[in-house]
């Protein structure tokens, strides 16, 4: 690849030159050529417009006086440009074009041009042929017993002369142009090619998936971007994958908790089953036993079951709430009520605070009244019995607020953001004894997410734990 690159770089910057070499010399060419025409018959047509000429060669001519005709050109030759080597002037009969007289003799007849013929027809002969490899002019004169031409041709051979100085400058230029231009396009396709290198060898990295290695480059121009775009797109796919590597770790803890929470009941339900079913004289008092904890571990499994659904229908987004203006405080005193004989029994000190005049909010009543619930049943749950539970209430800003704050076992520092984990439980053994399934709090935090709101949750391993539940007043924005 980099030998095709490289190449094929130097190649196209070759051909540049070439071309512009080529384009260049033709256009010199056809500039030369046309200066020297254009230059040629204007000096013609300036020198023959001076009535002095004129009227010297038309008395020459009445005396039929072809060597005074000749000399009065002969004047005129710095005028005419006649060097004798490639402009010459001649005297031709106006009858028949033959040569007369002129600043030189041909070697060998005169051919007959177009302009010649013109002349001899009574009209100046001054067309002028790109093609050709002369230029002339015959302009015809009378004369006394006959008539004559004054003809210049010019052979072109200064044109010539200057074209091939001008193709040798061009070649040379051009053997020139060829070496800078394939030392400039080594370094730059070096320049070029060394960022897409490493690009290169970055991809191979990714491609087998390490994404340490980062490709390097400053630069403002487009391989500088590209490259930090690269580095961009690296990045987030290693997030991706890390992510769904997460996302995989998750799942698996996932179905094993999940295997591993309906198993225990499920093994309970069948081994008192089994019991009752294989003894059929088992007393009743014992056969009331078992059916109580056969009945127990199927509302256990059936909390369970409706709790996964309910998570489900979160992650599908098709968990439908019913949005109305309620009474926060109201249902912070009412969850209260609740639960109130349930702290007494464990003897715990259950106190409830609320502030004045808190407003009412836009939610779904029974949901924010299901996470205050979650909230401090977890409390009674956790805290040993003889503990300190409390209540406060209170608005801050646009939000309302509610925590939870106990003085039981808390939550190990290391542990306190997992805590909205699903089947994360501080004491497993503890809660399974009160039916929890370690998704209370997952469900708790979706609902609240729901509404616009935010849980923070504070805890000291043996210390207790205060969590604080934030819901807007007006609600969330799509409500």
């Amino acid at each position: 690849m980099n030998r095709s690159l490289y190449s094929k770089l130097v190649l196209i910057i070759l051909f540049l030159i070439i071309a512009l070499m080529l384009v260049t010399g033709v256009f010199l060419t056809r500039g030369v050529r046309s200066f020297y025409l254009n230059d040629f018959y204007e000096n013609m047509a300036e020198a023959f417009a001076d009535n002095e000429l004129a009227v010297a060669l038309r008395e020459a001519a009445a005396e039929d006086d072809v060597e005074q005709m000749s000399e009065i050109l002969g004047v005129y030759n710095g005028r005419l440009g006649i060097d004798r080597g490639t402009r010459n002037y001649y005297i031709l009969s106006g009858d028949t074009g033959d040569w007369l007289a002129g600043s030189t003799t041909p070697e060998r007849e005169l051919t007959v041009t177009p302009n010649i013929v013109a002349a001899l027809t009574g009209e100046t002969g001054d067309a002028s042929d790109p093609n050709a490899d002369y230029m002339d002019v015959a302009l015809p004169i009378e004369g006394g017993s006959r008539d004559y031409i004054v003809y210049i041709i010019d052979n072109r051979e200064t044109m010539r002369s200057l074209n091939g100085q001008l193709l040798q400058i061009i070649v040379e230029a051009l053997a020139v142009g060829l070496v800078i231009s394939i030392f400039l396009s080594l370094l730059l396709a070096k320049t070029m090619i060394a960022p897409i290198q490493e690009l290169t060898h970055a991809a191979e990295k990714v491609a087998s998936g390490d994404f340490s290695d980062k490709v390097a480059n400053d630069s403002k121009d487009e391989i500088g971007v590209l490259s930090r775009t690269f580095n961009d797109m690296a990045g987030q796919l290693e997030n991706t994958l890390v992510d769904l590597r997460r996302s995989e770790q998750m799942r698996r803890e996932f179905v094993a908790n999940v295997s591993h929470e309906l198993r225990t009941p499920i093994t309970g339900v069948k081994s008192y089953a089994e019991t009752l079913a294989n003894d059929p004289d088992i007393p009743a008092d014992t056969r009331e036993r078992f059916l109580n904890v056969i009945l127990k571990e199927s509302d256990r499994m059936t909390k369970i079951v409706q709790d996964l659904l309910t998570l489900s229908r979160f992650d599908a987004g098709s968990f439908t709430f019913s949005f109305g203006e309620f009474s926060f405080e109201t249902s912070v005193r009412d969850v209260y009520n609740a639960v109130r004989m349930e702290a007494i029994a464990h003897h715990h000190e259950f106190v409830l605070d609320c502030e004045p005049d808190i407003p009412r909010i836009r939610g779904d009543k029974a949901r924010v009244e299901q996470v205050l619930m979650n909230m401090v049943s977890n409390a009674i749950k956790y805290t040993k019995d003889g503990g300190r539970i409390t209540i406060k209430a209170g608005v801050r800003g646009g939000e309302v607020w509610c925590s939870v704050r106990d003085n039981g076992i808390g939550i190990p520092k290391e542990d306190v953001q997992k805590v909205f984990d699903r089947f994360y439980r501080v004491d497993k053994a503890r809660s399974r004894e009160s039916g929890g399934t370690g998704l209370g709090l997952s469900i708790a935090h979706e609902i609240v997410v729901r509404h616009g709101g935010r849980i923070d949750l504070k805890s000291r391993l043996g210390h207790g734990t205060t969590i604080t539940v934030y819901l807007p007043v007006e609600g969330p924005k799509d409500a």
